[in-house]
């Protein structure tokens, strides 16, 4: 009865590993991992759809395919445990030993390891001083190599063509002994005394002076180094025998209509058993030894393309012309064992889905799918509603949630509440490439994502998909929230600068609305204050971009309608000058506050009275900021002093058994309305959000850069901005420019025919001319972009006192979008209404002939074909590119991965304590 409570007992953990070491298996070792020798390249026998006895799928070698069933099907259920059948040979067992239990081919002739004889540098070749190229030949039976060359002439591992091998033997006849392909190859490596070869190649590293000799000698001691250190015999890289993988492990899948899917692994295998057992019969035979020389490289191609398909020769194919996947192909690269299945795993609750924008979302939330978050928090709500007492069992609570009646979304929307979420995007390569979010539920099944981090995930809403993940521990959310959560992450890793700016849309809607125009509606008018400036606008009586004048801080302004719309969204935090007074006496303290009052001097007061240091300066004490003054004077109620007006005194306030008065000396708004007085393009917004993050903190500046979106968005959909072809503008000047340019460039040519100037001076020449001519164009079609006539409202041109046209800013949509930086760049608008101009060749070379042609005008057929070379090198260095930096990333982590920090935080914000 233990035996079978031990059965079904919950399995013990498995194995505690220290670390996985991947090292060459000895013949003995294969054969003792073995159950039995694969004879037969046969599977299954698909009348019975039974394994073929011996064959790649043999039950008795790796186990039953159904639980506690023998083959023949004479010993059945789980009473003959353990049994042995005597008629098939089967054990009656469980058939899961089948992904365990492996089987090894014994080879008819050795054959070398592609790993060893191919990864370079070549082990094998290194080991016996030889070249890859000499090593192959003797591998693939193209030539002989000397194994011990006696009396004779010949040195250890000299390459004998069949010819020289023919005349050896007639000249020296059994004299020395010569040996082709993996056995001669085995032969050699067996004789090798590794610790003498490392005392000899020590030596001669000491007694050398050639520096590349010296590096030649250093690979070799390093490998001969490996296989001292390891154990491993350097013979056992020829292999005798080779391991089966377990049949579960490249499984035989039948389909509809009578066929079947298999791992390639079983067509290589196949290949194998196949030469194998022909070599096997052809020696038997005592066949001609050019008969079986072939048959036995062509044993060694097949173990090669088992091994590492492709690395030797060309690709093994299966029946659709797809290469076989190998071995290697299944260990190495994104979709190998290491990467897809040991690195990367699947999570429990997570969910991925495509992002959507979510422009009303607030910059620390994010839109989840209510279904999605129905699936991801279903433990939760379980629970929730037990507790709320409207189930009983998790049972009825599961058919509760299956209904979705309208408590569960109640008691959804309890659990989610506050309960951060982590999303990410792949790739991610940086850390803020996965942030956390708290979720609102919405309708839908696409999540939503605030505008602003789109940056840092590099996202865009073109059918971008995202993950989401829900930390469960009460640590992790407390980190999730505290350390990942996207108002909290602000500046970039990369260089410290925020990277929650506004872009696009958002830049294009504020630069919009911070533009000026002549003659707009309400241009002149003057306004008190910027409340009135929004009354006139509301009402219809000044437009968006009326020059006005408005009274700000006391001053008086010139500023713009916009403008001053957007100083309305500006954190109003004050900085203040302040001078201070500290006493210990209370009734000293209000005897000095009632003689300032009756028009008593403070800083004389300070001077003659005050116990603080800032007594020497009659007690001033600079710029502060709320923060600053709260944290220096540990003064809880800092509104008390920051609320009263300038050139006034606070009351007396006690902190820390002190009596403080405070006289307000000067007030300003920390962000001066100087910064915003101007035309926002998306460095000075960028600008704007990192002062406002220096200066007043995370928690203002996110508001402001949520306030930023809002009012950008508001105004971008205002403005209707779009682009027309006409908005391309040609400069008239164009084409004069591009004859010029010709008539100088036939002049270089008649030059150069003449023999005045060389190829190369040429060649320099009319690059510098195409290349001055394209700026040209780009020039003057900025200048055409830049400005347009002033028009009254009904489209009529206006004109100055003079009579002539007057000519403004231009509101072209296309010069905007570049101007302020929302969407591409002057070099992007020359190829459009420009030229395109000079073009490269894929060598990197510039071709002499520049399109002269836009894309408004539209390019000839030679053109275009030009152009491909640029377009095509920049897709094909995109890729590269994006692999090189993901390998650089991968070997930075596995170099950085056994740094453990050991030491105590000591809590500082700022650096070492």
């Amino acid at each position: 009865m233990e035996t079978l409570y031990d059965f079904f007992a919950k399995p013990i953990d498995p194995k505690q590993y220290n670390g996985v070491r991947i090292s060459l298996a000895s013949p003995e070792q294969i054969r003792q991992w073995s159950f039995g020798e694969i004879k037969k390249p046969e599977t299954i026998n698909y009348r019975t759809f039974k394994p073929e006895r011996d064959g790649l799928f043999c039950a008795k070698i790796f186990g039953p395919t159904k639980d506690y069933e023998c083959n023949c099907g004479k010993y059945k259920r789980m009473k003959h445990r353990g049994v042995v059948c005597e008629k098939c040979g089967v054990e009656v067992i469980q058939s899961k030993v089948r992904r365990e239990r492996m089987g090894h081919i014994e080879l008819a002739a050795p054959v070398a390891h592609i790993w060893f004889l191919k990864s370079l540098p070549s082990k094998i070749g290194n080991l016996l001083d030889m070249t890859l190229k000499g090593l192959e030949k003797v591998l693939y039976f193209d030539s002989y190599i000397v194994l011990d060359p006696k009396d004779t002439p010949f040195t250890r591992c000299q390459l004998l063509s069949e010819e020289k091998y023919r005349d050896a033997l007639e000249t020296y006849g059994t004299k020395f002994e010569a040996g082709i392909g993996a056995e001669a190859v085995k032969a050699l490596l067996e004789n090798i005394d590794l610790d003498s070869l490392y005392t000899e190649l020590r030596t001669d590293i000491k007694a050398t002076t050639s520096l590349a000799k010296r590096q030649k000698l250093s690979k070799r001691l390093k490998i001969v180094d490996a296989f001292r250190n390891s154990g491993v015999n350097p013979s056992w890289m020829i292999l005798g025998v080779i391991p089966v993988l377990p049949p579960d492990l490249r499984p035989l899948v039948p389909l509809e209509g009578g066929r079947f899917a298999t791992s390639d692994l079983n067509d290589l295998y196949r290949r194998v058993i196949n030469r194998n057992n022909r070599l096997k019969r052809l020696i038997d035979l005592k066949a001609p030894d050019i008969i079986v020389r072939n048959e036995k490289r062509m044993l060694q191609e097949a173990v090669d393309a088992l091994y590492d398909n492709g690395r030797h020769g060309r690709v093994i194919t299966g029946s659709n012309k797809r290469p076989l996947k190998s071995l290697s192909d299944t260990l190495k690269g994104k979709q190998g064992r290491f990467r897809q299945n040991l690195l990367g795993k699947r999570v429990d609750y997570s969910g991925r889905t495509v992002i959507a924008v979510g422009p009303n979302l607030r910059l620390h939330q994010c839109g989840l799918p209510k279904k999605m978050a129905l699936e991801l928090f279903k433990p939760f709500v379980y629970y929730r509603l037990e507790k709320k007492g409207l189930v009983s069992t998790v049972k009825s609570a599961k058919k509760m949630v299956e209904r979705e009646t309208p408590e569960v979304w109640d008691t959804l929307d309890e659990v989610v509440k506050e309960y951060p979420v982590m999303l990410n995007r792949a790739p991610t390569l940086h850390r803020l490439g996965i942030q956390a979010f708290e979720p609102i539920l919405i309708e839908g099944k696409a999540i939503q994502l605030h505008p602003l981090v789109c940056t840092a995930f590099n996202a865009d809403f073109d059918g971008d998909q995202m993950a989401v993940h829900i930390p469960l521990s009460v640590e992790s959310q407390i980190e999730a929230r505290i350390l990942m959560l996207s108002s909290n992450n602000i500046l970039s890793p990369a260089n410290g600068s925020p990277i929650i700016v506004p872009s696009q849309d958002i830049v294009l809607g504020i630069y919009y609305m911070t533009r000026g125009v002549l003659g707009a509606k309400g241009d002149g008018k003057i306004f008190s204050d910027p409340d009135e400036v929004r009354s006139a606008y509301d009402s219809g009586m000044i437009d968006l971009h009326a020059k006005i004048v408005v009274r700000i801080d006391g001053k008086k302004v010139n500023s713009t309608t916009g403008r001053v719309l957007l100083w309305e969204i500006i954190p109003k935090e004050n900085i203040v000058r302040m001078s201070h007074i500290m006493v210990s006496s209370e009734e000293v303290a209000k005897s000095i506050h009632e003689s300032i009052r009756n028009g008593e001097s403070f800083s004389q007061m300070a001077n003659q009275y005050s116990e603080s240091s800032s007594k020497k300066l009659d007690g001033n004490i600079g710029l502060l900021r709320k923060e600053e003054f709260t944290r220096i004077f540990d003064i809880d109620d800092a509104d008390q002093a920051f609320s009263i007006a300038e050139g006034e005194i606070s009351e007396i306030i006690l902190s820390q058994d002190k009596y403080h008065i405070f006289q307000i000396n000067e007030k300003r708004a920390e962000i001066a309305f100087e910064a915003v007085n101007k035309v926002q393009d998306k460095k000075s917004l960028r600008d704007l959000v990192d002062y406002a993050y220096r200066n007043l903190g995370p928690k203002a500046t996110v508001v402001l850069a949520d306030r930023l979106k809002d009012i950008g968005f508001k105004y971008s959909t205002e403005g209707g901005l779009s682009i027309s072809i006409g908005d391309m503008i040609i400069p008239a000047a164009k084409e004069d420019i591009i004859k010029k340019a010709d008539v100088k460039v036939l002049e270089i040519g008649r030059q150069y025919t003449e023999g005045l100037i060389t190829q190369g001076e040429k060649y320099n020449k009319v690059v510098d001319i195409w290349a001055k001519a394209t700026d040209d164009v780009a020039n003057e079609m900025m200048s055409a972009m830049k400005v347009e006539t002033l028009k009254d409202s009904d489209g009529n041109k206006l004109l100055d006192k003079d009579g002539k046209t007057v000519y403004v800013e231009s509101f072209n949509p296309i010069y905007m979008m570049a101007d302020s930086g929302a969407r591409g760049s002057k070099d992007q608008m020359r190829q459009l209404a420009g030229m395109r101009g000079l073009m490269a060749k894929p060598s990197g070379e510039i071709i002499e002939t520049p399109i002269s042609a836009n894309f408004r005008e539209g390019l000839s057929v030679l053109q275009y074909f030009i152009s491909t070379h640029g377009a095509r090198k920049g897709l094909a260095d995109t890729a590269l590119k994006t692999a090189n930096s993901g390998y650089l990333t991968r070997r930075l982590a596995d170099v950085a991965q056994d740094c453990v920090v050991m030491e105590d935080d000591c809590g500082t914000l700022m650096g070492v304590d």
